[in-house]
């Protein structure tokens, strides 16, 4: 009985790679966030996936040549679930965002800016867009300029 409640638990909890996870969950991802996964590219030292939400938002995940994804976007009409965007940064996210600073004269930029790990968004209503990156993760040849 407990060996079954603890299956059904795990089963439960989101299969996405998201920040910091690794390749092989791509399909998982799309699976999970019900999403089309539209292309994959490749440019010198990562590649990049792409996933489309039933919102319409676009989300992409940067892979290194090792499939480790260091970095995801997105844009779109909605915010993606950052859960499932960050992965396993998404509690290092929530600790440092309750000490970050908003744009308080807009309200539309938000930042997060850690030794390892950034996340910047903005928008406005139906116009959302943002990246998160793990500085010690960046390929050599990739700049945060990259990540779009």
């Amino acid at each position: 009985m407990v060996v079954g409640l603890a299956l059904l638990g795990l089963a439960s909890l989101p299969a996405c790679a998201g920040l910091g996870g690794n390749a092989d969950s791509i399909q998982a991802d799309g699976a999970h966030m019900k999403a089309q996964i539209r292309s994959s590219t490749s440019a010198a030292g990562y590649s990049v996936e792409q996933l489309t939400l039933p919102s319409g938002t676009v989300v992409q995940e940067y892979l290194t040549d090792a499939g480790i994804v260091f970095a995801v976007s997105w844009h779109g009409p909605t915010m993606p679930n950052l859960r499932d965007t960050l992965g396993s940064y998404f509690e290092q996210y929530v600790a440092a965002s309750a000490t970050a600073e908003h744009n308080a004269r807009t309200r539309r930029h938000f930042e997060v800016s850690e030794s390892d790990l950034v996340v910047q968004s903005n928008g406005r209503m139906r116009d959302y867009y943002g990246r998160a990156y793990v500085p010690s993760l960046l390929p050599p040849n990739v700049t945060p300029a990259d990540i779009q």
